[in-house]
């Protein structure tokens, strides 16, 4: 039935559904998955990077984490051209607020304005959806600690447990079971590794498989953390999700 109301994103079908929109979703149900818990002292974000070919020449940038503003992160899962695109639109918007008014600009505030392109993407033919989903973390003055996950629609909402890209419904019933509201930011990073290490399409864990950060204050000022693949490797080891190696144990 979809086949005669899906050629573009300005038909409604006749249950009221936006076809494109919804092959976008779909689209990033077969990404890397990623996982953000907001705790009381901080957000905590991980995601599962996809190694496509040993010959692959490894990048060091962070295939899932970006760093919008010195106070917000977000985490992808999607197609990574597109991620692109918005997140320079973001950081754009980030310095513009704060060229103007002398200060960061708020989590929700930067968050809603990224959404309201996305949204523009489903109204005007000759256009597609963003095919990506992202979990923003952030601290303002405001609201403190904030955790945010939006979807090609343009939908946004805050959260306290969230997840994205491949296998996300069982992770996310696995959130719901485990979170608790007074959680801290190592008692999130526990929980976070423990949810995709059982959701992963990969049997071991590794930090080659892995991307971990962590938004927090230090010394009234919000650092944004990605962690090595060593430190990464020790915490692994340290929650017996993976084994060491003969290096590690000597």
């Amino acid at each position: 039935m979809s086949r005669r109301y899906d050629s573009r994103t300005t038909i409604f079908s006749p249950e009221g559904r936006l076809c494109q929109v919804e092959y976008a979703m779909e689209a990033i149900g077969n990404a890397g998955s990623a996982i953000g818990i907001l705790s009381k002292d901080g957000v905590v974000l991980v995601g599962e990077k996809r190694v496509t070919s040993k010959l692959l020449q490894t990048s060091t940038s962070t295939e899932k984490m970006y760093k919008i503003d010195d106070h917000v992160a977000c985490a992808v899962a999607g197609i990574m051209s597109d991620a692109n695109i918005l997140i320079n639109t973001a950081r754009v918007q980030a310095q513009r607020y704060t060229y103007a008014y002398q200060e960061p600009m708020p989590v929700e505030q930067l968050v809603q304005s990224l959404c309201d392109t996305k949204q523009g993407y489903t109204q005007f033919g000759g256009l597609r959806p963003f095919g990506v989903s992202f979990l923003f973390a952030g601290w303002d003055k405001n609201y403190g600690f904030q955790m945010y996950m939006s979807d090609p629609s343009g939908n946004y909402g805050g959260w306290k447990a969230a997840a994205i890209g491949a296998n996300n419904q069982a992770a996310q019933s696995m959130l719901k079971q485990d979170y608790k509201d007074e959680i801290t930011r190592e008692e999130a990073v526990q929980l976070a590794l423990k949810v995709l290490s059982k959701t992963m399409d990969s049997t071991s864990l590794t930090s080659e498989k892995l991307e971990l950060a962590e938004v927090f204050l230090c010394k009234d000022k919000v650092k944004y953390l990605v962690h090595s693949p060593e430190s990464l490797n020790k915490l692994l080891v340290t929650l017996g999700l993976t084994q060491p190696t003969s290096e590690e144990e000597t």
